[in-house]
């Protein structure tokens, strides 16, 4: 394949991140300071990022290309796909009224909202670990525990905050998550040694989530169940069925398209067999339960509205939202910021010690300007992580797991992230509404992990993970 010349910009390669400067320092101003969780309040800030370094770019052209690129490539591409589908699946959810039914169940259980939080992150923890999607997690997560929470009384960001949390957990441990893929690889391990020598981080930065998420739940004041959750259609349990099964595709195939294709259809299925929906409305003008398509609407306004659609739109925010901002990393890909900073931070390790603190430090900065973990540990792994572990001593098991733990951090609680953007779109599609401040600070995978990680830097813990397994040759690049 062609190399790519690189895109230059008056001022050097560092300009090449000015888009997210930019981005954030609206994002600030639109939603914190504005207080806003409109469309606007997210796309202007991300369609100016990329308006403004284009006047500092030599080749416009180029600029202009770079944009395309990064809004075309598959990494772009896949998730706007699996949101457009997670997104009517959620939405057949969460219209049938099953969030009702699990406020209901656990209400007469005598499940608090605080203890309910911590259900919410194990079984999307589970869910996440089984089948290796934090994206899916988020979708059945937000579709039906989020409402669900809601009704119990819950802190809508503490809810929001635990199913993220359970999505990093998974995505972090999860055998065919994409990041342990990656980690392993780029260090020329095997998986299931990586995983085995991860459990002692992620089960520790999860137990202090669980102890964050009580004392959270206590201080916002959760308590019982209100009246109104007692009340409920019973059929609205039915809608279990394509939950469990599209979860169970989900865990065997890894992927969320034929996962959520397959509990869409099961979902209309069930729900008009039991009376949940009506499969098509003409012009009703009361109708007593949704309706998969309807029609309604004089001349020029007659329109077709529906389940399907309303869960299409309901993606329209995150959708164009991903596209603005993978033009933007690929603005700063093309024009090497991302390589300034890995040779920048590179020059900082001079042991072990040091060496563990700017691998960190790499994978933290790239993965949170990106939103996304996988490529940062793809730019980081062979190239700079693994040349630094042989240099000093640390194990590539150890690597992996750094690599991995520091991935999943801020990468899935920033405000413009995928991940929180993501979340925000099922938020605003809500009775309740929420903006990325109002999750961040309950996002607690993301710092226990953290400080799990810093925490085993200092100490030094795992730095000779699983020596004994590698071969002879191996070991001996590592012993220098």
């Amino acid at each position: 394949m062609e190399q790519k010349k690189r895109l230059e910009f008056y001022g050097g390669p560092w300009i090449s991140f000015l888009p997210f400067i930019v981005f954030l320092v609206l994002i600030i101003l639109t939603t914190f300071i504005w207080g806003s969780i409109s469309d606007g309040a997210l796309w202007v800030p991300a369609f100016s990022a990329l308006l403004i370094p284009f006047f500092l770019a030599k080749d416009k052209r180029h600029y202009a290309s770079a944009i395309i690129d990064g809004m075309a490539s598959k990494e772009a591409i896949i998730p706007v796909v699996c949101w457009i589908f997670a997104g009517v699946f959620s939405r057949i959810l969460r219209m049938s009224g099953l969030a009702s039914g699990v406020a209901g169940i656990a209400a007469n259980l005598g499940v608090d909202s605080t203890v309910f939080a911590v259900i919410v992150f194990i079984a999307s923890a589970i869910f996440a670990t089984a089948s290796g999607t934090g994206f899916g997690t988020i979708a059945a997560g937000m579709g039906v525990l989020y409402p669900a929470g809601i009704a119990l009384g819950a802190n809508p960001g503490l809810i929001a905050g635990a199913i993220i949390s359970g999505a990093a957990f998974g995505d972090n441990l999860a055998p065919v998550s994409d990041t342990t893929i990656c980690s392993a690889t780029s260090q020329g391990v095997d998986v299931p040694g990586v995983v085995r020598s991860r459990l002692k981080y992620s089960i520790a930065a999860g137990v202090l989530t669980i102890i964050c998420i009580v004392v959270a739940g206590i201080m916002s004041g959760g308590g019982g169940a209100v009246t109104s959750v007692y009340e409920y259609n019973p059929m609205v349990l039915t809608m279990f069925f394509p939950v469990i099964l599209t979860i169970y595709i989900a865990i065997k195939t890894g992927d969320i398209i034929i996962a959520t294709t397959i509990g869409t259809v099961v979902g209309i299925v069930v729900a008009c067999a039991f009376g949940l929906f009506d499969f098509i409305q003409i012009d009703v003008a009361n109708p007593q339960v949704p309706a998969v398509i309807s029609v309604s609407g004089e001349g020029l306004d007659r329109t077709v509205d529906g389940v399907i659609y309303n869960g299409i739109a309901s993606m329209l925010q995150v959708c164009i939202l991903a596209l603005l901002l993978f033009g933007a990393i690929s603005i700063m890909r093309q024009g090497e910021g991302d390589v300034c900073l890995l040779n920048a931070l590179g020059k900082v390790a001079k042991n072990a010690f040091s060496a563990e603190i700017t691998i960190s430090l790499m994978i933290i900065a790239l993965s949170a300007l990106m939103g996304l973990n996988a490529p940062a540990i793809l730019a980081v792994g062979a190239s700079f992580a693994k040349p630094l572990s042989k240099k000093h001593g640390i194990s590539p098991y150890r690597t992996a797991n750094l690599m991995d733990g520091q991935s999943n951090t801020f990468v899935y609680c920033l405000p413009w992230t995928p991940a929180m953007v993501y979340t925000l779109g099922f938020a605003a599609d809500s009775s309740n509404p929420i903006t990325a401040f109002d999750v961040m600070p309950f996002a607690f995978y993301c710092y226990t992990m953290l400080a799990v990680m810093i925490v085993s830097i200092f100490l030094g813990i795992g730095r000779k993970d699983l020596m004994d397994q590698l071969s002879p040759e191996q070991r001996a690049e590592y012993n220098n």
